[in-house]
């Protein structure tokens, strides 16, 4: 059957135009930036002089072929640009779960890294709220990207104590908490950042921050579940 001249000339442009697309699909891929967002209270922000594990995790990104971008509304100056954010100095769980809508809305991610349980003493039983708003903060960036990746954080040792005595209880509740919210499209990996940490040698005076060396052990644990991951660049 024969094409008329008007048909013909439509049916080629949709076929360059098919071409085209299938053509730039590759090139759009390797231009792809995965955009992380760390979130939590001083331990991330590194409002003090203490270890930044921010900045150790952008250097160790940068030699993968993989494009990563911290996003969040608050930064941190460091040798790879500045690392974005959403984590406060003394604030907790409960405090990030209910401003997080607005700062995900604000700076969508593809990434969650939480790591969030300290700024509650023993005497509160704070352990199952912890748990809630731990939960809730990630319904919430569901909401918002349904895809979205979350790492959840066994939450760092503390030696103070025993304000901090209720750690190892969150973090077998945290341990049981990933997997009943985790699913294919769904990811919530869990991230040890407990173990091997030590308070006395991972610490500064205070017994709670990282120094350089826990600053440094919390970036690989974050870095090798990152590559667990296997992104497509």
């Amino acid at each position: 059957m024969r094409i008329p001249p008007r048909l013909r000339l439509g049916f080629c442009a949709a076929l360059a135009i098919a071409r085209l697309a299938a053509t730039a699909a590759p090139a759009a891929e390797l231009d792809r930036v995965w955009r992380i967002m760390p979130v939590g209270d001083s331990i991330t922000a590194v409002d003090g002089g203490f270890g930044n594990y921010r900045i150790e995790l952008a250097a160790k990104l940068a030699a993968l072929p993989v494009k990563f971008e911290f996003v969040g509304s608050r930064s941190t100056k460091a040798p790879h640009g500045a690392l974005r954010h959403e984590a406060y100095s003394g604030r907790n769980a409960e405090f990030l779960a209910a401003h997080f809508a607005d700062w995900f809305r604000a700076n969508p991610a593809d990434i969650i890294l939480l790591h969030s349980g300290h700024n509650h003493t023993v005497e509160e039983n704070p352990v199952p709220g912890i748990v809630r708003a731990t939960e809730e903060i990630i319904r919430l960036a569901r909401a918002q990207n349904p895809r979205v990746i979350v790492l959840l954080a066994q939450v760092i040792p503390a030696g103070k104590l025993p304000k901090y005595a209720y750690l190892p209880a969150l973090n077998l509740e945290l341990a049981r908490l990933a997997p009943r919210l985790h699913s294919p499209n769904q990811p919530v990996i869990l991230v040890d950042q407990a173990t091997g940490f030590d308070w006395r040698t991972d610490t500064v005076a205070d017994l709670v921050h990282p120094n350089t060396t826990g600053a440094a052990k919390m970036a690989q644990r974050w870095f090798e579940a990152l590559q667990s991951l296997r992104l497509p660049p």
